[in-house]
């Protein structure tokens, strides 16, 4: 964080998303002023709030990923949700509370993830030992035979008998180094629990029940184990995790996890548009003020109960989306409208940027395509004409029908290469080029056809 400016936050995006430079420079401000929180001196620090962010535009815009890039520039815990699937406390359905359950829960295993990787070659080395123990068990000395022969003998006897173990467990390690035994077999004792489902059929707020009973009844029942028969290499892996999950302190990593979470997490919430309250709202639309009521002490900062304890929402960052089409984020509740201070709005994508969504990106759908053919040893290659082709009917598909942004390239795309994928195992040609010719060929009845296209692109 501390090395990322807003100015190579906005370059990193840049990698892999093409326009909407008002709302990376947002996001990138966003991000850096977390940081800068960090360094204020800690009387001011816990009363700098996030300055939180509608991100305003249709879909397949880039709202999405833009959220996704950057939290994964920050390695911040992010979790994106669709406030049309929450409702107001007292209907059945999920609560809004259950975001900070979510993320909490993802972020212990980044950090649990985090914390088994650097026990990676101490777990590896316990993991061998333990192979090589069920690969050549130990001798061991029955209490009767060790109490009715004296002292000296038995001194004598493990002094001339360690050697021979000792040497043989040596060319095991090395047979075993050396890959010699990757096709063997050993028998593994492998632990499952034995939790019985428990389903409860709840109203919101009482999901979390649901996780602790099957906690609770967990630990009640025996662990059980079953013999698997392995060969060794996936045996060696398997004894190595095991030792991992026991090396990781979980009592540090959930305090850790809750510090990410409460300093860097990331909510993205989708189609908060849907839940705009509207007059004389009835049926289904009844909860929607109720849900962004709800949603007001999570974005304003509280308290909220998971099962690794209290976690504080006062600098959880909030990225809000929705195309308000039939609304306006000023029908949003007032309260809530203060609490997202900045508004982007995001441009619809046309021709010249579908041209270079297609070859600019580091995960451009062209390069995307030419490596899944590369694997059949075919090079498909596009000319300029033809990705320009591709780019005019996404936009004229867009226009006419449903506008659903750079989504529309996947499914031109997919459209356009359908014969060629199918085929691609039997064909001898090794090199194969798109041209517009082709393009116009492949799509020209689909696009005429407006009823034909609503269904295929």
């Amino acid at each position: 964080m501390k090395k990322l400016t807003p100015r190579e936050i906005v370059s990193a995006l840049d990698k892999y998303i093409i326009s909407q430079n008002d709302a990376k420079r947002s996001v990138a401000i966003a991000l850096r002023n977390r940081w800068r929180r960090r360094q204020v001196p800690e009387d001011l620090r816990d009363e700098i709030a996030p300055k939180n962010i509608i991100l305003i535009g249709p879909t397949g815009v880039g709202k999405t990923e833009i959220a996704r890039r950057l939290a994964h520039l920050a390695d911040s815990p992010f979790l994106k949700v669709e406030a049309s699937k929450f409702t107001e406390v007292g209907y059945v359905g999920r609560d809004v509370e259950s975001m900070i359950r979510d993320l909490t829960e993802l972020a212990v295993n980044m950090v649990k993830s985090e914390e088994q990787e650097t026990v990676k070659v101490k777990a590896e080395t316990i993991a061998e030992e333990r192979l090589l123990d069920i690969l050549l068990p130990p001798k061991r000395e029955s209490k009767a035979q060790e109490e009715s022969e004296g002292e000296e003998k038995t001194l004598e006897l493990v002094k001339s008998d360690s050697l021979e173990p000792i040497s043989t467990r040596d060319k095991l390690r090395k047979m075993l180094h050396n890959g010699k035994l990757d096709n063997r077999y050993v028998d593994l004792e492998v632990a499952e629990r034995a939790t019985p489902v428990v389903e409860i059929f709840s109203a919101a707020g009482l999901e979390e029940m649901d996780i602790n009973i099957k906690d609770m009844l967990g630990g009640m029942f025996p662990k059980k184990t079953r013999k698997r028969k392995v060969k060794v290499p996936e045996a060696l892996e398997i004894l190595a995790q095991e030792e991992a999950q026991r090396l990781v302190d979980m009592d540090r990593v959930v305090k850790r996890a809750i510090t990410k979470v409460e300093q860097s997490g990331i909510i993205f919430l989708d189609e908060i548009d849907k839940v705009t309250g509207r007059e004389g709202g009835h049926g289904p639309d009844i909860s929607r003020e109720g849900v962004q009521r709800d949603l007001l002490p999570i974005v304003e900062g509280c308290r909220v109960t998971t099962k690794y304890g209290m976690v504080k929402t006062d600098h959880i960052l909030f990225i809000a989306s929705g195309a308000f089409h039939a609304c306006k984020p000023s029908d949003l509740v007032p309260e809530l409208q203060g609490r997202f201070p900045i508004r982007v709005e995001l441009k619809s994508l046309g021709k010249e940027e579908f041209v270079r969504i297609l070859t600019e990106p580091k995960n451009a759908l062209i390069l995307q395509y030419e490596a899944l053919l590369k694997t059949e040893g075919i090079d498909l290659v596009f000319e300029d004409d033809a990705i320009s082709t591709i780019a005019e009917i996404a936009t004229e598909v867009n226009d006419r029908t449903e506008n659903i942004g750079a989504r529309r390239l996947h499914t031109v795309m997919e459209c356009l290469l359908d014969e060629i994928l199918f085929d691609a195992p039997e064909v001898t040609e090794k090199q194969l080029v798109i041209n517009a010719e082709y393009v116009h060929k492949k799509l020209k009845d689909i696009v005429e056809d407006e009823d034909l296209s609503r269904y295929i692109l």
